[in-house]
């Protein structure tokens, strides 16, 4: 099991963190340790003193497939998720620096909390699917799929022209705006649709 994430798939995002609007989805990928399931708490690294919260729909791949066309992409993921892309955003605004990647800032342990996962079929459209995320029950970040730079089959699509993906590889498709830092203490609450997908603290 592999997780591959995108980057900058909302413009606001992108902009909040002055960055460019992307013309091709911008690829990371996390190793399976990065993995937080069944609301385990997570552990503020030592390593970081600024790590921020990035929440996101997640796809579970459901068959192995490359090369994929965009028109058959939807056939590959059968099941969503909210998941948290922790980043240790000063490790990663050192590397951006330097031109150097991002393995140190978004693929620690742990940096990758998912929630349990629903069957899409049980959406009525996966692009008008609200989602948000509660710090200490304060709303920190709202997003609509209506709003992703490029859709879950594009991503499918454009991965697989270079990584084969595998049944249970993970893709994190992307954060909306209003990212931000987390403490020791906080509580974190997402939420797809109204229902509450995952409840941990940060400690």
């Amino acid at each position: 099991m592999k997780i591959i994430a995108i980057g900058r798939n909302y413009a606001e995002h992108a902009k909040e963190l002055n960055n460019p609007v992307p013309s091709v989805p911008v690829i990371f990928m996390k190793p399976d340790t990065a993995l937080l399931k069944d609301n385990k708490p997570f552990y503020h690294p030592a390593f970081s003193q600024d790590v921020h919260h990035e929440i996101e729909i997640v796809l579970k791949v459901c068959k192995e497939g490359k090369h994929i066309a965009e028109k058959f992409a939807a056939n590959y993921y059968d099941e969503i998720a909210l998941g948290v892309d922790f980043t240790a955003r000063d490790i990663q605004s050192k590397h951006k620096e330097k031109g150097l990647p991002w393995e140190l800032a978004k693929a620690f342990d742990n940096s990758a909390p998912v929630s349990n996962f629903l069957p899409k079929a049980a959406f009525a459209n996966l692009y008008e699917l609200n989602f948000k995320l509660d710090v200490n029950g304060e709303t920190r970040q709202h997003g609509n799929t209506k709003d992703l730079l490029f859709s879950f089959e594009r991503i499918i699509a454009f991965v697989s022209q270079y990584i084969t993906l595998k049944k249970g590889d993970l893709i994190f498709t992307g954060t909306p705006q209003g990212v931000g830092k987390v403490a020791i203490g906080d509580k974190l609450q997402g939420y797809l649709e109204g229902e509450k997908m995952f409840d941990f603290e940060v400690k």
